[in-house]
């Protein structure tokens, strides 16, 4: 009867051990890209920070879209950016979200349309954005037309506790050998972000 008890004891043993080790291995199946997210300090603001899958990587957000960066800047804002996508006609388009995570209305926004004189007019909106390449050494501003209205988000001059709006900008294409950028706006940390085709 021991031999039967042992050999019971040990098969018992060896499928715990087989199971372990398979959820160890399927475990280390579910990560993205290299495996390695890399985080950020920007030193434009203590409470500010950015987070950025690093080059060629992404991280699925909850809703099943990509997350190239998330910026967190004052005040509880953040923004996602989910995509930077070459057009046809020579432009980049950068999309996300702009999420107050805080607990009173963020009205921070009109600083983000930059110091331009022409750009004054476009009011709480992304106009201020650009994109830096750089290896090529190059700043990109954000489209406008002839009216001086910027080809981005306007219309947020309030954003309230909780709300969360999609937003866009559009800049002129850098060399199709150019695939990273890092992304600016005023009052927020610089991203990093992958620019697809």
């Amino acid at each position: 009867m021991r031999t039967g008890h042992t050999k019971r004891t040990c098969g018992r043993a060896a499928a715990a051990v087989l199971a372990a080790s398979l959820a160890f291995a399927l475990a280390g199946c579910g990560s993205s890209g290299s495996g390695q997210d890399r985080s950020r300090t920007a030193s434009t603001n203590s409470s500010s920070s950015v987070a950025s899958t690093g080059s060629g990587g992404s991280a699925a957000s909850p809703d099943g879209n990509q997350v190239l960066a998330t910026i967190k800047g004052p005040d509880g804002i953040v923004l996602t950016i989910n995509s930077a996508k070459r057009d046809g006609g020579g432009f980049v388009t950068v999309t996300g979200t702009v999420k107050n995570t805080g607990s009173a209305p963020f009205s921070q926004a009109g600083s983000w349309r930059g110091d331009e004189e022409e750009l004054q007019k476009n009011g709480g909106s992304l106009a201020g954005a650009t994109l830096v390449d750089t290896l090529g050494k190059k700043r990109y501003y954000v489209l406008r037309d002839t009216e001086g209205r910027c080809l981005c988000s306007t219309g947020l001059d309030i954003i309230q506790p909780g709300a969360t709006m999609p937003v866009f900008a559009q800049f002129p294409a850098p060399p199709a050998t150019t695939t990273q950028v890092d992304f600016d706006l005023p009052t927020l940390p610089t991203a990093s972000i992958v620019i697809s085709q």
